[in-house]
């Protein structure tokens, strides 16, 4: 079933249109003139137009012409009677999709429908293939086997065919948008766009326009109608990359379009309704955002109805060498050189260095190391700039015991030393909260969490 926009100002041919589209199986919207048309469209929701050419104030022709000034992405048939087909002609040159003679006749407006339908289909899933063949050129698949990767395609699987909003927390450098990717590819939905939105990086006096767009002249230098990301992802993906960095403010209106399927642009009054899927990132303890009010519970709620933990690196060795040597396969093929091997002290070097960056840091460190050593094979001097692991031999004259932080968050670099208070004092509390500096009640609360 299509939601179909009918433009006609004769009372009866719009009337017979709606009709036939209702018998199969479409559901119809009926306008008389362009304006209250161009304002239908405004709202969203519709898969095709059938317009009339000859209309009083404004012609099929300057309809479609309007529709594109404005930016609106939707797919029109023209309806012309048999003396005009030299006009549908040129509609069909300025864009519409097919056209229909007068008196329209039942089976030729269906076949017509059908046709115009499936070749938008085809032409989303073509963009889509597109997309995903671009992506695969980059060389971003999903590469692992270890039992920690295993379980979490695991999860991924089942939860990739489901409508439900899913939360991927984890490490920066994890790969938690490429398996955003991976659920959208399994979705069903994957005939539709996947689009992505980094909280972290939007400018703060555009985010909401950013999200659902702006009307012409809501301020200054909007010069047309701006679809934002919520509706170009209609019936795809909605990626939001690290949502913890969204504004407080800003997560009611979010929580508004999550609940309700239907948001209003910037500037507009009208709301606009989409069917999105949306796939949230976060590299923070969200439950902790919330908890210091940060974070909207009611929106964390909404967001977590699928929570998916995406391994650190370390928790993984086993895909270690596997993605290094995918890594050195992508990177020899872009320099059109024979993949490297790796000596077994480079491989020693990469199974102890602890990889603080993750997947991302093992990709760039061996790029690095593809590039700047051209020879047949990579030893470990190839990778010298990763520094040494600690408690690997040659670890830079770390004292026994020292607390080695992997990032300068304040969070994780308190949970690294609980862990090492914990382990120092073979799980004492008591002797653990001394050492911090806390009481037992503070470092219970801190566990607890």
């Amino acid at each position: 079933m299509a939601r179909i926009l009918c433009v006609d100002d004769e009372a009866g041919a719009l009337e017979v249109l709606k009709e036939t589209l209702r018998q199969a199986g479409h559901e119809p919207v009926g306008v008389r003139n362009v304006e209250a048309a161009m304002a239908v469209l405004g709202r969203g929701g519709i898969d095709l137009v059938l317009s009339d050419y000859r209309m009083p104030e404004h012609s099929g022709l300057e309809f479609l012409n309007l529709i594109r000034e404005e930016g609106l992405d939707v797919p029109l048939v023209m309806i012309t009677g048999h003396a005009s087909v030299g006009h549908a002609v040129t509609a069909m040159k300025a864009g519409a999709i097919d056209y229909v003679t007068k008196p329209v006749r039942a089976g030729q407006l269906e076949l017509v429908v059908a046709q115009a339908l499936e070749l938008v289909r085809l032409r989303r899933q073509n963009q889509a293939l597109k997309s995903e063949v671009t992506e695969l050129r980059a060389g971003h698949e999903l590469v692992g086997e270890s039992p920690a990767f295993d379980k979490l395609l695991q999860v991924v699987r089942a939860a990739a065919p489901t409508r439900a909003s899913v939360l991927l927390q984890g490490e920066s450098g994890t790969g938690k948008e490429l398996i955003a990717r991976t659920i959208h590819g399994l979705s069903g939905r994957d005939d539709g766009s996947f689009i992505t939105v980094n909280c972290a990086a939007m400018p703060e006096h555009l985010v909401e326009s950013i999200l659902f767009g702006h009307e012409k002249g809501a301020f200054t230098g909007a010069v047309k109608q701006v679809k934002g990301a919520f509706e170009r992802a209609n019936r795809g993906t909605l990626l939001l990359d690290e949502i913890s960095e969204m504004r407080i403010d800003l997560q009611a209106k979010l929580l508004r379009a999550l609940q309700e399927n239907e948001f209003e642009r910037v500037g507009g009054t009208a709301p606009v309704r989409v069917d999105v899927r949306v796939i949230a990132t976060t590299n923070r303890d969200l439950p902790t955002e919330v908890e210091e009010g940060r974070f909207r519970q009611d929106l964390y709620y909404r967001l977590n109805v699928l929570p998916i933990r995406v391994p650190a690196l370390r928790e993984r060795p086993d895909d270690i060498l596997r993605l290094a040597r995918h890594f050195a396969r992508r990177s020899a093929g872009d320099l059109d050189r024979q993949a490297p091997t790796f000596t077994p002290e480079a491989v020693e070097r990469l199974r102890t260095y602890p990889w603080p960056g993750n997947v991302r840091e093992l990709a760039h460190a061996v790029e690095r190391a593809v590039i700047l050593s051209p020879g047949p094979e990579l030893g470990p001097e190839a990778f010298d700039l990763l520094g040494d692991a600690p408690g690997a031999p040659g670890n830079g004259g770390l004292p026994e015991g020292a607390v080695v932080l992997t990032s300068l968050r304040i969070d994780e670099a308190e949970s690294a030393l609980i862990d090492a208070a914990l382990d120092r004092t073979d799980g004492n509390r008591t002797q653990a909260a001394a050492l911090l500096g806390m009481s037992v009640r503070t470092l219970r609360s801190k566990l607890n969490r």
